[in-house]
């Protein structure tokens, strides 16, 4: 799973499944673009990638902004020559509410990051691709991208939307040398988890997967390095769980 001299954009990159993903990929020979709302967690990151002797670049960036998806994408194709993949990772909880009660705002901000953010990655990432020859994107989506949560009705339309999208794009580019797909994570133990649940209810969750435990951020990346990577090159459009069998219920 060779990335070597490849330029791969991820987003979200400060922590979580895209931290992994960056220190992952960067074993694998990858030049890396870093992007996130959080500058701190983005510097820590990138500062763990070049101590391994990978090459890095970060970029502040609001997915929700689409000129600064455009931005980030010229930062990649001016400081590398070229993009070759895109981990469309970056994404939010939101609020917990009954669909008739649920904030507005809270919609709004959830679809903005969740679904439009994704729309804005690929919407610049794919030129840049074209111009290269071909690339691979990975959208991050997740188990509620295939199934309901209740009280989580921004995320789960958002991340259901992420699905269609992904397999709308890979239609349109298969033959143009593109490969689109998108990943579903089970509940993995990252600090998004953590800020939004107690541990009595991260223990609850954990039950839901038939392994018994939640996921590794780290367990994500190898699925999402080898879609990424010239192994996957049969593989477009897809969706594939990483949920230690929560979605076999």
């Amino acid at each position: 799973m060779d990335l070597n001299g490849k330029v791969a954009l991820i987003t979200g990159a400060g922590s979580g499944i895209g931290e992994a993903c960056a220190l992952l990929f960067a074993k694998h020979g990858a030049k890396l673009v870093l992007t996130d709302v959080d500058g701190a967690g983005l510097e820590r990151v990138a500062a763990a990638v070049k101590a391994g002797a990978a090459e890095a670049i970060t970029v502040r960036n609001d997915v929700a902004v689409a000129r600064e998806c455009e931005a980030a994408v010229a930062a990649a194709v001016k400081a590398f020559g070229r993009l070759d993949v895109a981990v469309n990772n970056a994404g939010i909880g939101g609020p917990a509410a009954p669909t008739g009660e649920y904030p507005l705002d809270g919609w709004e901000k959830v679809i903005g990051v969740n679904l439009n953010g994704v729309f804005h990655g690929m919407r610049y990432q794919i030129p840049a691709m074209l111009k290269s020859g071909g690339g691979s994107i990975v959208n991050i989506a997740s188990i509620l991208g295939q199934v309901g949560f209740a009280y989580s009705s921004a995320y789960v339309a958002a991340k259901h939307g992420v699905v269609g999208l992904t397999k709308n794009a890979a239609i349109e580019y298969a033959t143009q040398g593109i490969r689109v797909n998108s990943v579903g994570p089970g509940f993995i133990r990252t600090p998004l988890l953590d800020k939004h649940l107690t541990e009595e209810q991260l223990s609850g969750i954990a039950a839901m997967h038939p392994i018994g435990r939640l996921g590794r951020s780290e367990e994500v990346a190898e699925l999402v390095l080898w879609l990424a990577s010239d192994k996957a090159s049969f593989v477009t459009g897809s969706y594939h769980a990483v949920d230690g069998g929560y979605l076999t219920r």
